[in-house]
């Protein structure tokens, strides 16, 4: 009965969250503002709750929910589910540090966590050195034209599948692929580079994959920032680099935020750039998730690994924001 328990969290949530509402929608009226309903009236009021509420409930909340309770119950067939063999235990996030079948530290899964974490630090810096120009040149710097024709030319790609992107990356960056044989032609060298093998080519994926999550909360920071504090920069004789340092940047330091965790979020949970572009001796985490699922149907311990995954990025993001002294609240506006 404790996995089917898990459906009525939510629903408690949702009531507590409610009343602190009305509780302080009760202390801080203001007659001159609209309420919610006033504002959409009562059927658009709540078709709009209902699709976000949906949306939330069940592509979002419960599948996690339901995810970490798993992740707390031993590997068991169907059947014996729910019997008195089916107890809650903290097997699954022990087999992370210790293989259970050796007894030895199960160092293979830890350094796969580990480079994945800091592959996608790695992809998040590179992705914020490449749109942060770009974002810049768009939001201050370029004519209208130029600007919806580069905005055109970044969003057209990606009307293809990240899974055909990533095939076709891989197709340019193969040893006998069309970026090597060109180089070859050109004479700048004289064997191929194995892009995939010293996983540039993971890099270059990943980047490429998630490229508008960076540029465009850039752009609408950058967009919104007064052009005449740049002049002023300027007149008073500051470098490019101190009107950048001190104008520009602590001006959209929540769009920086914004970008550079949505980046880290989804390089960390990747699973298609991986499996096309990582070297033969690359082993990102998420593809030990993918396996544990769909590969040995081991449920739990699947579900406990995505748990550490989801635990670890979300501490770093947090202690990204406060080292940067940004707030939640102001990287989703």
């Amino acid at each position: 009965m404790n996995r089917y328990f898990i459906f009525l969290i939510p629903v408690a949530v949702i009531a507590i969250f409610w009343a602190m509402s009305r509780y302080e929608a009760k202390g801080r009226h203001d007659p001159t503002r609209k309420s919610f309903f006033e504002r959409n009236g009562p059927v658009l009021g709540l078709v709009f709750i209902g699709l976000v509420a949906f949306w939330a409930l069940f592509l979002v909340v419960l599948p996690y929910l339901y995810m970490v309770q798993e992740s707390f119950h031993p590997r068991l067939p169907p059947l014996k589910r729910g019997g008195p063999e089916d107890f809650l235990t903290s097997e699954q996030y022990r087999s992370f540090f210790v293989e259970p079948s050796s007894g030895h530290w199960n160092v293979t899964h830890m350094a796969a966590f580990l480079f994945s974490i800091v592959a996608s630090v790695a992809v998040t810096a590179l992705n914020f050195a490449i749109c942060y120009p770009l974002a810049y040149y768009m939001a201050q710097a370029g004519t209208a034209q130029k600007v919806r024709l580069l905005m055109l030319g970044l969003i057209v790609p990606y009307w293809v599948n990240e899974v055909l992107r990533a095939f076709a990356l891989r197709l340019l960056m193969a040893s006998k692929g069309l970026i090597n044989q060109a180089m070859m032609g050109l004479g700048l060298i004289d064997t191929p580079i194995d892009f995939l093998g010293t996983d540039t080519g993971l890099y270059v994926g990943l980047s490429y994959a998630y490229l508008l999550v960076m540029i465009f909360p850039l752009y609408n920071a950058i967009e919104s920032l007064d052009k005449n504090q740049i002049e002023a920069a300027r007149d008073l004789g500051a470098p490019w680099w101190r009107i950048h340092k001190e104008v520009v940047m602590p001006y959209a330091k929540p769009g920086i935020a914004s970008g550079c965790t949505m980046v880290f979020m989804l390089s960390a949970g990747s699973l298609a750039a991986p499996q096309f572009l990582g070297g033969p001796n690359t082993l990102w985490f998420t593809s030990i998730v993918y396996d544990f699922f769909f590969q040995g149907f081991n449920w739990p311990r699947g579900a406990a690994y995505a748990f550490i995954l989801l635990t670890a990025c979300i501490f770093f993001v947090m202690a990204m924001l406060r080292l940067f002294k940004v707030g939640l609240g102001e990287t989703i506006r």
